[in-house]
Parts: structure tokens; sequence; C-alpha cells
């Protein structure tokens, strides 16, 4: 059943696959779900065939926290998987992970990112809500230095989704469920440039500042929908007087912040993104705390590569 259900998800295009105990399977295809069966998922069938992709010590992790994150790879292709026990059994959901990555242009980042990610230190934070491209983007950014840049590269994902080669860079790929486990050693690694998967938390956050800090560039991901909510973000993780030093930190070490969102048009997905870039007017907005003010900077800031996120409405009837 699943490796049919698979090949089906991987035909239509569609972007996700959920599998849930008690439910009819269905695909997530140009944002909108679609039930591709008729008939509902047995728990116990699900959970064999679910069982089948995991080692021991994933089955142990799986169920001793009720959850777990993995990505596989067989002949339909790669897939970042999420399963987890609800109220009717056990449930899966497979992202499809295209083995080709993306070039910048074809998913339409904005031009300025190009330049930024020849910098030699600071913090790009791609951000958005859950499967609005922002590891599709990502990856476009971590190819197009690897393309042209002798960078050696480290990431440090969980699970690992895009699979890179090096081309001009050296790119190591780590799996780790907890960052912290390799910061301590990551700077001993010699890297130019660091990809944290995503920031989750006050550690993976406050590691991501300190290397931006010490000569190195950064990218990372975080689940927010503007520049000025991921500011705020960052900075409200840390309490009292920790806050005031977060400012200063992000002030120095940001260099820009891209968020993004999907629509559909003419039953394509296509991104939408707002830019920051962290001119001395943002850093000093940013150290002050008056993060509402950075929105009339990025609506004056075109100059710079700025732009906030279109209008939803209107980039659909263009």
């Amino acid at each position: 059943m699943l490796k049919s259900i698979l090949s089906l998800s991987v035909a239509q295009n569609a972007s996700d696959l959920h599998l849930s105990s008690g439910a009819f399977p269905c695909m997530r295809i140009n944002g909108q779900l679609q039930f591709v069966s008729d008939n509902k998922l047995s728990s116990t069938q699900l959970e064999t065939e679910l069982f089948a992709l995991l080692d021991m010590c994933q089955v142990n992790k799986l169920q001793q926290y009720g959850q777990l994150d993995l990505a596989f790879h067989n002949e339909i292709g790669r897939f970042r998987v999420n399963i987890f026990y609800q109220q009717r059994g056990i449930s899966a959901v497979f992202r499809i992970i295209n083995d080709r990555i993306a070039d910048m242009s074809e998913i339409g980042v904005p031009a300025v990112l190009k330049t930024l990610v020849n910098q030699q230190s600071g913090i790009i934070l791609i951000t958005g809500a859950t499967g609005s491209g922002k590891s599709t983007t990502l990856a476009s950014l971590i190819q197009y230095i690897n393309q042209t840049q002798a960078k050696h590269i480290i990431t440090l994902e969980d699970p690992i989704e895009y699979i890179y080669q090096n081309d001009k860079s050296l790119i190591e790929q780590r799996e780790l469920s907890q960052f912290d486990q390799a910061i301590e050693s990551l700077l001993r690694q010699d890297p130019d440039i660091i990809l944290f998967g995503e920031l989750r938390n006050k550690q993976s956050i406050e590691a991501a500042l300190s290397v931006a800090e010490t000569g190195h560039l950064v990218l990372a991901t975080l689940h927010t929908r503007s520049a000025i909510e991921t500011i705020n973000r960052l900075i409200d993780v840390f309490e009292g007087n920790a806050q005031n030093f977060i400012r200063s930190q992000l002030s120095d070490s940001l260099q820009a912040i891209v968020c993004q969102q999907l629509i559909t048009v003419d039953n394509q997905r296509k991104a939408l993104f707002e830019v920051l870039i962290n001119t001395p007017a943002v850093a000093n907005l940013i150290k002050e705390g008056k993060t509402k003010q950075i929105l009339s900077l990025i609506q004056t800031g075109q100059q710079h590569g700025m732009q906030l996120m279109p209008d939803t409405h209107h980039s659909i009837t263009e």
C-alpha cells in the first residue's frame, strides 16, 4: 500500500501525503487536500508499513516520545516524514522532496540574496509558515554558493532533506536533533558557512547569533510570517536584561530576513517574498527596540533590495 500511494503522490506532484489511522489517505496538491482512496486506513496495517521504514532505535524513539522525524530515499523518491500517534492510532505525513534543487531564479528568490550570500559573516533568516517553501529556498541558496564559491559549508538538520553534491564547495551535512550537541566542536571544523535547519528554541537562537558574530555566515529558518514578527520572536524568547543583549547582537549580525508564502496561480504554486535588509537605520531601530518603525524602512528601501509581501489578490490577478 505505502509504495503505491507514494508513487501516486509523486506522479500527482503533491507536496505532502497524509496517512492517518481510521481515515482516508489524502494528498496536498497546490495547497489543497484531496482524498485519494475510498478505503480508510487500518491502524494495525499502517503501523506495520511505517515500522518497516524504521530501525530499532527509531522504533524505540517513536514509542518513547510519541513522534519521530526522519528522511528516507527509495526508488520512488526522497521524503521527509513525521510519524506520530493520535487518538485513533498511528499517523504519518510525508513531505515529497524534489531530487533536483531548484535554481534561485526558478522560484523567484529576490536577486539581492545573491549579493548577501557572498558576505563573510552575519545571519540570513528564511521565514514563513509550515509548507511555505522555506527549505526549497534555503536549498537554492546553498546550491548557488556551491556553484559559485569555494566554501566549507556545514549543515545541522533534523532530518536531512535535500542532498547536496560537492561542486566548488565542500558540503558536510549532519543530522542532529539537538544543535547544542555540535556547537562546541563546530568552530574547530573550519566552516565558512553554517546552516541551521530551524531555530526552534533559545539555545539554537543563541548558538546561531554567536556563530554569526565569530566571522561566519549563518543561514537558518524560522516559523514567522513577517520580518517584524521574526525580530520580535527572536527577542521575546529571552527575558529581562537578556533581551537588550540579544537586540544588540541581532542588530550587529543580521544580514537579512526573507519571509515567504505560497499561492496558487494557474494551478501552479508561486512564492511571494518580503525582504528586510539590515541597513544602519534598521540596525539602530532593532537596538532601540523600535521594531514597529521598521515597516516604513521596508516600504522606502527598494534601493537596498527591500520589499513588502506583495498583496495576494494583486499577485493572482497580474
